[in-house]
């Protein structure tokens, strides 16, 4: 990550962002007094874990929400557009960390508002995410194994070569 004075970016710039964040923040945990004891369940953070991963994801890398990135992100490159404030943003859409951390807040907000909602929207994606996970262990098991294939290959050939030289030589 590159320091403000590398960016065409202020400190302002970031503590707009951050004030933000604290904001909706705070605004949640003041709605969350109002809903009881334990408005979120120990049990329930390794789905929102998994939710707030499968967002993240989504929002900074997939195809399909490019037009959140486009205002912010030059697509080809990847990198952040313009100055200060919108290439803060820009820097922001392509950090699936950072990310993380709003997608999280705008999940638990949904859990603690809407309920019954939140548990749907917090299984469609942790299902995804686990999707994700799963396709990308099929993935490298395959690659393995097709290494493995590729290496056995060039083995029986080499002890192949090696038997025709042994024969060649008598």
């Amino acid at each position: 990550m590159r320091s403000v004075e590398e960016t065409p970016t202020r400190p302002s710039d970031y503590a707009a962002l951050s004030a933000t964040y604290g904001s909706l923040l705070g605004t949640l945990v003041l709605a969350a007094r109002t809903r009881g004891r334990d408005p979120i369940r120990a049990a329930e953070l390794p789905a929102l874990g998994l939710a707030t991963f499968a967002l993240a994801k989504l929002v900074a890398k997939e195809k399909v929400e490019t037009w959140v990135r486009e205002p912010f992100v030059d697509e080809a490159s990847r990198e952040p557009k313009g100055r200060g404030l919108r290439y803060a943003v820009g820097e922001l859409l392509t950090c699936t960390r950072c990310l993380g951390a709003w997608s999280s807040l705008g999940l638990v907000a949904l859990r603690v508002t809407r309920p019954t909602e939140a548990r749907v929207v917090t299984a469609v994606l942790a299902t995804s995410a686990l999707n994700d996970w799963l396709q990308s262990g099929f993935s490298a098991l395959c690659a393995m194994s097709d290494r493995a294939a590729v290496e056995d290959r060039e083995q029986r050939v080499a002890a192949s070569d090696t038997s025709s030289n042994v024969r060649s030589l008598r």
